[in-house]
């Protein structure tokens, strides 16, 4: 792992850290290039925008960890309202949700009595829930709860981390519920014994889950979403997809807000399915420094942002 990637993602669990970013008219500033605004409103503005461009949609409101009852709660009921929300707009948006968020470090019960009550309220009214996936510590708890999901709601979908060791047994273990799966190469600061520390290392390991994920959609055992913005790994897997003779239907392509726009617009004119991932709220720092350590030369985008 680089040492600006280190550094960063160090700087990320930085509690004093973020609360002077949030009071730095700089930093939302800097934000802004990554999401359109911290309200549900932004993002389903955003959303529409994109829907004009043949380009779907999938928003998250931004924090994890909750330490109460009351506040997984409020997550619930404010993802309850989301659906609705899209529905009256006439969105075809999905809602991608942390675990934590809804309560899994206070009761896994609790978590998953929530998200299946979210899962109810997505399939309802005609969206789907994505389950996103965190460090290595809630892997298993995670895919319990997808599992839980999936039996009552077929087009619920998880994120699953290439640059994890464990990955492929995960994937392989998913099969059987016919998965639809979002590959991610993963942003969490993980020690080497449990995940890759080079690039190169998790861009194998993300070609070669894609291609099993591919081999999987021909055999109709599961939907590809490969969530990258390395357009070398996309056009890669896009000719894999040819090959086995996966469908556009059969794979999707995800990237951020913000991030290759006018790629994604491109993506989507050549006929490839892709769908944006919209962040808003105000629990942005930890997710922001995320982003930075994917790629560190931002860095120099946040600077030039303090200059102007």
């Amino acid at each position: 792992m680089s040492i600006a990637r280190s550094l960063l993602l160090r700087a990320a669990d930085s509690h004093w850290l973020a609360g002077q970013m949030a009071r730095r008219s700089f930093a939302k500033r800097a934000v802004r290039r990554f999401m359109p605004g911290e309200r549900l409103e932004d993002a389903l503005d955003a959303a529409a925008t994109l829907a004009r461009s043949s380009i779907g949609s999938l928003v998250t409101h931004l924090g994890e960890a909750l330490r109460t009852e009351d506040e997984a709660r409020a997550v619930r009921d404010h993802y309850l309202g989301t659906f609705d929300t899209i529905h009256q707009r006439g969105l075809a948006t999905w809602v991608s949700v942390k675990p934590t968020q809804l309560g899994l470090d206070l009761s896994p019960d609790l978590c998953r009595r929530y998200l299946l009550e979210v899962a109810d309220k997505a399939e309802s009214t005609g969206s789907s829930l994505w389950l996103d996936m965190e460090d290595s510590r809630y892997v298993d708890r995670t895919i319990e709860l997808y599992r839980a999901m999936k039996l009552r709601h077929p087009k619920a979908g998880i994120a699953i981390q290439a640059y994890l060791r464990r990955t492929p047994k995960d994937l392989q273990a998913l099969l059987d519920v016919k998965p639809l799966v979002r590959l991610v190469k993963g942003a969490y600061a993980e020690p080497v014994s449990v995940a890759f520390a080079e690039k190169r290392e998790t861009d194998l390991a993300f070609f070669d889950l894609g291609r099993q994920l591919l081999e999987a959609a021909a055999r109709g055992q599961a939907t590809a979403i490969f969530g990258t913005h390395d357009l070398v790994l996309i056009a890669r897997l896009i000719d894999a997809a040819k090959r086995l003779q996966v469908p556009p239907s059969g794979y999707e392509i995800h990237m951020l807000y913000g991030i290759r726009a006018a790629d994604q617009v491109q993506l989507a004119r050549e006929g490839h399915p892709v769908k944006t991932l919209i962040s808003y709220g105000s629990a942005w720092f930890k997710w922001y420094m995320r982003r930075l350590a994917e790629r560190p030369a931002n860095v120099w985008f946040v600077m030039k942002t303090m200059v102007t």
